[in-house]
């Protein structure tokens, strides 16, 4: 049979039909709509999410711990061994820049965040460029052996 636009159907089941509330007893959903009786959550726009009919709710009896720092910057941890598994992938060349603009056009670092901190973790033997927010004294030392510069935004 040819697929025509007078014989489109839906597959079965893809669409079912809403139940027709307070139509008579014998609907089965007369009178209180399946509802139940009167009261709260017989009503629109009940809220129940955590109530314990009347006795103290769980997240009050448990005691509250730490907090959120609000102020918290996102920083994107920056090591030597990400910088040679870059380098190996061809992504970098010798003496190119390592940057925030640079990690996230590759993929590597998210766009959310909001600084890089260079680690001395691995080693590296390429003169690299790396321009970040903040870097640790022996990242540095690690850096500026290998003949590379850093740049501290």
């Amino acid at each position: 049979m040819a697929l025509k636009l007078n014989n489109i159907r839906d597959n079965l089941g893809a669409r079912s039909k809403s139940k027709v509330l307070g139509r008579g007893i014998g609907s089965g959903l007369g009178k209180t709509s399946g509802r139940g009786g009167k009261g709260q959550t017989a009503r629109s726009g009940v809220r129940l999410n955590g109530f314990e009919g009347g006795q103290t709710p769980i997240y009050r009896r448990l005691p509250k711990r730490g907090f959120v720092n609000v102020h918290r910057t996102k920083i994107y941890e920056l090591d030597f061994f990400k910088i040679v598994r870059i380098m190996k992938s061809g992504l970098l060349k010798d003496g190119s820049v390592v940057d925030k603009g640079f990690l996230i056009k590759i993929g590597y670092m998210p766009a959310s965040a909001e600084g890089i901190s260079l680690i001395a973790n691995g080693r590296i033997n390429s003169p690299v460029k790396v321009c970040v927010t903040k870097a640790s004294a022996k990242a540095k030392e690690i850096l500026e052996k290998a003949g590379g510069i850093l740049t501290i935004e």
